[in-house]
């Protein structure tokens, strides 16, 4: 094997060390920027999170308490990101109606409704405990 053959043979591998985590987290900021682009749904979710932030700080009467609110507005969007994957994923296998693409489509939707109510639930109760539970 000459040298050049094994210079392309290095440059297929995969990366390791310091080079995989900056091309992981390249990646990962591409993915985010692609979101903010490109749905309208994450944008929505990201102005809430950005409202959420101050408020969860206000609301919160422990650090835990915070947290929690605040990580149940970013589990809606890592799942409106996993949705619009699917979505995506979808629509570039086919355009044409299936069965089983809209029931996909339908339950990534799904999830994303499920996490809001788990967010209104971790709020509601926070809420509560602040101003309501006597």
């Amino acid at each position: 094997m000459d040298s050049y053959s094994r210079i392309r043979e290095l440059r297929n591998l995969p990366a390791r060390g310091l080079q995989r985590w900056v091309n992981a987290t390249r990646y990962s900021w591409q993915g985010l920027r692609s979101a903010v682009k490109h749905e309208e749904a994450f944008r929505q979710e990201t102005i809430a999170l950005f409202i959420g932030l101050p408020a969860a700080l206000w609301i919160a009467t422990t650090l835990w308490q915070a947290a929690i609110l605040i990580a149940s507005l970013l589990l809606i969007m890592v799942v409106e990101m996993i949705n619009s994957a699917l979505e995506a994923l979808v629509d570039r296998v086919s355009t044409e109606f299936h069965e089983l693409s809209g029931r996909t489509k339908d339950m990534g939707s799904a999830a994303v409704l499920l996490t809001i109510f788990i967010a209104m639930v971790v709020w509601g109760a926070a809420i509560w405990q602040k101003w309501l539970a006597g």
